[in-house]
């Protein structure tokens, strides 16, 4: 039997149970190690108390061999098991009796205060608090995290948080030492009907059998109250836990979120698990947006959010690290930790949720789990077989091989978080995505977190409003309701909403419809408002030369809101201190007569992602003269608005110096021309360059080269060390030791 399989059976975390085993000594590295049988029934008598039920047929044949040994034996016994039945029947009515006698003297044994007294002098451990109030770890972990802190079994915990937990199970809890309290009530409780009971006792031969007989008479007595004690602690347990959790909840699957660096096989690991090809629909292979999918594995439910992982979907991931309970960070075995996997991680840290890392891609031959695992380390994430409590699982999106690990994994963890959601109230939840579809409307995939969704419930979210008019799971199937931790795609809304939107249920229309007006207006405000502040210098200069850039206007286009905002956020900082970039128009679905209109009005050129065109655009854009580029793959976009951008500007022209040559004499020719006997001393000379004369420091003349000539030949160049006769156009100043610096004058495009 595994260990996390004899946890299930005991009902306890498979942390507490890994505890036990490393105190036995068994080398067990993670919860998937098997135990032999012997280890398996240690561990079952340590957690219950009790022998279980194999080892205790294994005493059962030695107690029959005192009755067989000899009949007077047997006789003996019936003797005194009826002289003890008597004794038993007059203790009873004298405990009655005195019972009836002593009733208002009994709030003395009253020890319950004491029973519910813990001593919390200072910090501790989670496990050291759940042994000092009997309360098990994993409630003891649930309740911290509603605290707002993280804490595992080994974690220590500060004094006051472990005082407020005592607190909340009914606990007095003394932070200072008492001062020692006699408690003489319970010491000579025990011995009186020990020595009633022991009166009866008669045979010799009996002695053994008398005493475990005796031992459970007074424990009517004394051991009574404890044991209603612990009835009363378990009911006062049950008690806080009904006023932390209403009757109505029940346990929500979990939701797990995909994150991780793009092409490291987020969606190959999804498309594996849930047996569908979801990477063939997606352009390059790299998922676009969100996608919500239910999965059952080992009869339970768990809500998969595939997250893209370019760069400019980041708030996609960071709104799917915020919806989930459980992050599962992808990283290639055959690459580690990238930027975008550190960016990830850091999503869902500052969302506060279980992290694990699947490590994929182990089929490839240069696959390195242990530099997967080294880089994990150095970003303080020990894996759990160095000795740290993050879980690391090899997996293969190719072979499926580890899935079930993971999964099993997954499920383990969300027994720990003990996940629960109300149904019978009404829904609410997030905005995943929501996008504009030909022949449907307007469509939103939500996320319910708490009460049923049900089709007819008038929905608020946002400022977008309307009744549901069918919900569509995953499967592209349409369903009457939707639970917790389920993912719907919602059909009715008037317009399309912002993804992240919190969304809830209305008595009806009519008060959809007003709160939703309520929050444009609101917001209409606010933005026409903005932020009040006086003017700067920086903004007068920026004001000032704003007129000498150039600008790029464009209009956008795309599938889904999601994708709309990435691609927006990402377009605006590209930052260039020459050309503006201006975002004319946006908008949900394919390009339309319109939108060339407008385009056409503001010399814009229209860009598409993952949308089409009607024909009556394509018309009027031949008419119009408006350019449209239509794209399926994100960076390419980015690469071609850069270069538009960069199109814009006027090639600059730049000096680029080929050589230098020396006068040694000056030849005077006819007509008064002079000629300048020189040697290159580096580079070359050309007879199509422009040229320099420098004097010391100073240029005395710049202008064209008139001749070249190489004793009495005219030559086009001449190298490195030769000699030469240089003429310039429209100058015979020359003198010896001059220096005649010879360019070329070349156009380079300009950067942004």
């Amino acid at each position: 039997m595994r260990i996390f399989e004899l946890a299930k059976q005991l009902e306890i975390p498979s942390n507490e149970l890994m505890e036990l085993v490393e105190m036995m000594g068994v080398d067990a590295p993670n919860h998937f190690c098997a135990l032999t049988p012997e280890q398996v029934n240690q561990l079952i008598e340590d957690v219950t108390g009790e022998a279980p039920p194999d080892a205790a047929g294994k005493d059962v044949p030695e107690k029959p061999e005192p009755e067989s040994a000899g009949e007077n034996v047997g006789e003996s016994t019936d003797e005194d098991a009826a002289k003890e039945d008597a004794a038993k029947e007059g203790t009873e009515e004298r405990a009655e009796e005195e019972g009836k006698a002593d009733t208002p003297a009994e709030p003395e044994p009253e020890p319950e205060p004491e029973e519910k007294t813990v001593d919390i002098f200072g910090d501790m451990s989670v496990k050291d608090l759940s042994g000092l109030i009997d309360v098990k770890a994993n409630l003891l972990i649930a309740a911290l995290m509603k605290m707002g802190v993280f804490a595992s079994i080994n974690q220590v915990i500060t004094k006051a948080q472990a005082k407020i937990l005592a607190e909340k199970y009914d606990y007095t809890v003394r932070t200072s030492p008492p001062k020692p309290k006699p408690e003489p009530v319970p010491e000579p409780a025990a011995p009186e009907p020990g020595d009633k009971a022991s009166a009866p006792k008669g045979t010799k031969t009996d002695k053994s059998s008398k005493s475990d007989k005796a031992e459970p008479e007074p424990a009517p007595k004394a051991p009574k109250a404890p044991k209603k004690k612990k009835k009363k602690n378990i009911k006062t347990d049950s008690d806080a836990d009904k006023k932390d959790k209403d009757p109505s909840e029940v346990a929500r699957p979990p939701v797990i979120t995909f994150l991780g660096h793009v092409d490291h096989g987020k969606t190959s690991l999804i498309d594996r698990i849930r047996k569908a090809n979801v990477v063939a629909d997606e352009a390059g292979n790299i998922t676009q947006h969100i996608g919500a999918y239910t999965i059952e594995v080992n009869g339970r439910e768990i809500t998969i959010l595939d997250t893209p992982g370019h760069a400019a979907f980041s708030a996609m991931r960071a709104r799917g690290a915020t919806l989930t309970d459980i992050a599962i960070i992808v990283i290639s075995a055959t690459e580690g930790v990238m930027p975008q996997t550190r960016e990830a991680i850091e999503h869902a840290q500052a969302a506060g949720v279980e992290l694990m890392i699947a490590a994929n891609k182990i089929d490839l031959p240069n696959a390195n789990v242990d530099k997967v695992k080294q880089d994990l380390q150095q970003m303080e994430l020990t894996p759990e077989d160095w000795g740290g409590e993050t879980i690391v699982v090899p997996v293969s999106a190719e072979t499926g091989e580890g899935l079930e690990d993971l999964l099993e994994m997954v499920n383990l963890q969300a027994e720990i978080l003990e996940l629960t959601a109300k149904v019978n109230v009404s829904a609410k939840g997030n905005v995943i995505e929501a996008e504009l579809q030909p022949g449907m409307g307007v469509t939103a995939s939500v996320l319910v977190t708490e009460g049923t969704l049900k089709t007819g419930d008038a929905m608020l979210c946002g400022e977008s409003f309307g009744r549901i008019k069918a919900l569509i799971d995953h499967n592209g199937k349409r369903v009457k309701s939707a639970g917790p931790s389920h993912a719907v795609q919602v059909m009715g809304l008037n317009e399309v909403p912002t993804p992240g939107d919190a969304f809830e249920i209305c008595k009806n229309d009519k008060q959809a419809r007003t709160l939703a007006e309520e929050r444009k207006e609101e917001n209409r405000t606010a933005s026409l408002k903005g932020p009040e502040r006086g003017a700067s210098l920086d903004d007068l200069f920026a004001a000032a030369g704003m007129d000498n850039k150039e600008e790029l206007q464009i209009l956008l286009k795309c599938d889904v809101k999601g994708s709309l905002e990435a691609i927006t956020s990402s377009l605006m900082e590209i930052k260039s201190e020459k050309v503006r970039l201006k975002i004319i128009g946006s908008g949900i679905g394919a390009i339309n007569e319109n939108d060339v209109l407008l385009a056409g009005s503001s010399d814009a050129i229209i860009i598409g992602f993952n949308v089409g065109k009607d024909n009556a655009a394509v018309r009027a854009a031949k008419q119009k003269g408006v350019e449209i580029r239509l794209y399926d793959i994100i960076y390419q976009l980015f690469d071609e608005v850069e270069a538009a951008m960069k199109g814009l500007l006027k090639p600059v022209l730049q000096e680029k110096v080929i050589g230098h040559a020396e006068i040694r004499q000056i030849f005077k020719l006819r007509k008064a021309r002079s000629v300048a006997g020189c040697i290159v001393r580096d580079g070359r000379i050309r007879s199509k360059a422009r040229a320099r004369v420098l004097r010391g420091k100073d240029v005395i003349y710049q202008g064209g080269i008139a001749t070249l000539k190489r004793f009495q030949d005219e030559v086009k160049e001449v190298g490195n060390g030769q000699e030469c006769g240089i003429g310039l156009e429209n100058y015979d100043d020359f003198e010896v030791n001059d220096i005649i610096e010879v360019y070329l004058t070349e156009s380079v495009s300009q950067g942004l």
